[in-house]
């Protein structure tokens, strides 16, 4: 079984936290037993989240030598220039290595839910969005690429890995499809 989550911001990508105080994580939304993420989503980005009780089928889209491509729409401070987005597309150095060349382009801002808390607002400094798809999985590596290029994000939402989308998923919501064999 695939279990498509969205998960919402300030939500940890694991079942257990030790912290005192407890932050949320996904046992607070997840109520499917012996279902384990594949993968990550950091706790301040937002959007798609894929579990799975099949090792293979986690394997499958957590390891990076499968390299599933992962498509976020990002929202970065300042007005993303051209230049940027080529670098963006020609891969980033970044302090780990040359990252892999990324899809990336600007898009009109999309229709999404409101995030709690909200995004800084700043009157003097504009915002933009892109799109961006990677197949690497870097720790931070969407934040790390967007800092690099001069544009820091400030709000990160995962709509797609592979063939599988957000779409219609509120956040904290999940839908269950079986896999095929």
């Amino acid at each position: 079984m695939l279990v498509l989550f969205n998960k919402p911001f300030d939500v940890l990508s694991q079942f257990t936290d030790n912290s005192t105080p407890p932050r949320a994580t996904l046992a607070d939304y997840i109520d499917i037993p012996d279902v384990y993420a594949a993968g990550r989503l950091d706790r301040d980005s937002e959007g798609l989240l894929l579990l799975t009780n099949c090792g293979k089928t986690q394997q499958r889209i957590s390891d990076p030598k499968f390299k599933a491509p992962k498509t976020y729409w990002v929202q970065v401070e300042g007005d993303i220039s051209e230049q940027a987005l080529q670098q963006l597309r020609q891969g980033v150095q970044l302090k780990d290595g040359l990252t892999l060349p990324a899809q990336a382009q600007r898009m009109a801002e999309p229709e999404l839910w409101p995030r709690t808390p909200a995004v800084r607002y700043r009157a003097n400094i504009p915002t933009s969005w892109l799109s961006l798809t990677i197949s690497e999985g870097r720790n931070r590596q969407v934040r790390r690429m967007t800092a690099a290029v001069g544009f820091p994000t400030l709000r990160l939402v995962r709509w797609q890995i592979g063939d599988w989308q957000l779409a219609d998923l509120a956040p904290g919501m999940s839908r269950t499809i079986p896999l095929t064999r």
